[in-house]
């Protein structure tokens, strides 16, 4: 009795490193993930908050530690957590938004949106949030790249591509009985279909659109 009780003393540390360099390391990484992830959603509160009352400009800075933080919390995600990746990749993209950093965002949403669509174990709710995403910088990319004289043969696959995704956000909406969602879809995909339409100069006279 005395050696088994000696033989499982000796096995403790043994025990305790397997949990420490195997799930013990998964659940320290997920915890600390939890946290960047809880104080990037502070920031992306205060920026909303800020930029209500005093612009886009004056939340920059906030966008900016939000960004920051959803990048921490994807380096410290375990390879296998898969969902929550996307997730973050999601809103770290829109806070970038914010940034000037079009081009990565629009790369990122387009990104997730492909990963989604070819999962068929894929959250319709999360395929959704991205695709409208993506549509959103696909708009606004237009309106920039037409600004900056970009020839139609560029920009206008752009818009087209964000008129059908709001198109298709609008129907699975209706589909759904997501009344408000569908109508709002619907105003997006009207003004996705004026920007295509409207002239230079009506263009550059308007203010940019919110992002």
């Amino acid at each position: 009795m005395r050696k088994l009780i000696l033989f499982i003393w000796l096995l403790l540390p043994a025990a305790g490193a397997a949990y420490h360099y195997g799930p013990g390391v998964d659940r320290m990484r997920m915890d600390r993930a939890a946290d960047a992830t809880s104080q990037a959603q502070q920031f992306v509160r205060e920026a909303r908050e800020l930029a209500a009352a005093e612009g886009d400009a004056a939340a920059r800075s906030l966008w900016a530690k939000a960004e920051s933080a959803y990048t921490d919390a994807l380096e410290h995600l375990p390879p296998s957590s898969v969902i929550e990746s996307r997730q973050l990749r999601l809103e770290r993209a829109k806070a970038q938004m914010f940034l000037s950093k079009l081009p990565d965002a629009h790369r990122e949403f387009g990104s997730i949106v492909e990963e989604l669509t070819q999962d068929p174990k894929a959250d319709a709710a999360l395929l959704a949030d991205a695709r409208g995403a993506l549509a959103n910088a696909q708009y606004y990319r237009t309106w920039l790249m037409r600004l900056e004289g970009a020839p139609a043969d560029e920009w206008e696959p752009e818009i087209e591509a964000s008129r059908q995704n709001y198109k298709l956000l609008a129907e699975q909406a209706e589909r759904a009985g997501e009344t408000l969602i569908a109508k709002a879809n619907q105003e997006n995909l009207e003004s996705s279909i004026r920007l295509a339409r409207m002239d230079l100069e009506d263009l550059q006279g308007l203010p940019l659109p919110s992002q």
